[in-house]
């Protein structure tokens, strides 16, 4: 087994050294900021993941939701360090049948996510939605949706980073919000 390194105090200091910037990109005007250096860091992932699931046990999560893709990287180590299952959720067409489905809108155009509408028992649940990014929030929308439809309860939301001013925050008023970039809660 592989020890923990602790080069980062924490998960603030490890983005503020990893993140890399990309301006300009996928359209002019946008900062896009790449987690890739984050999770290929030893050091910077442990920092992200130990504070990723110090709050969703704070939460009170029974069963971690990882949103496709980049939260099932996420979440699947925050479950594994947290000692619980993983709930893949997915984008439309991933799955076979039967699946329960939720469509949403992007930035542009409109999606759908799903999960197993059978094998996962859901019912009574607490749930913790991980993912990289809040934007819109229309997919952590659309996954409590489905959450609920199962039967689960989403008690919270861990997000590594947040696009401010693009109203995703506003639409999780439901649950608490944690942003590990700025270590802010709402709601909660």
């Amino acid at each position: 087994m592989a020890t923990h390194p602790t080069q980062y105090s924490s998960a603030q200091e490890a983005l503020a050294h990893k993140v890399r910037r990309v301006p300009d990109f996928p359209s002019e005007g946008v900062l896009f900021e790449d987690l890739t250096p984050v999770l290929a860091d030893p050091a910077a992932l442990h920092a992200v993941i130990r504070e990723m699931a110090e709050a969703s046990q704070d939460l009170g999560a029974d069963l971690i939701g990882g949103l496709d893709a980049r939260g099932f990287l996420l979440g699947s180590a925050v479950a594994f360090d947290m000692g619980l299952g993983i709930l893949a959720i997915r984008k439309k067409g991933k799955l076979p049948p039967p699946v329960i489905t939720q469509e949403y809108e992007t930035e542009y155009s409109t999606a759908a996510l799903q999960i197993p509408a059978d094998g996962v028992d859901l019912a009574g649940k607490k749930v913790v939605l991980v993912d990289d990014v809040l934007a819109t929030g229309g997919t952590l929308v659309a996954a409590t949706n489905l959450i609920e439809h199962a039967g689960g309860e989403v008690v919270g939301y861990v997000v590594v980073l947040e696009v401010e001013g693009l109203g995703g925050r506003e639409k999780l008023a439901g649950a608490p919000l944690v942003v590990l970039d700025d270590g802010h809660r709402v709601n909660g």
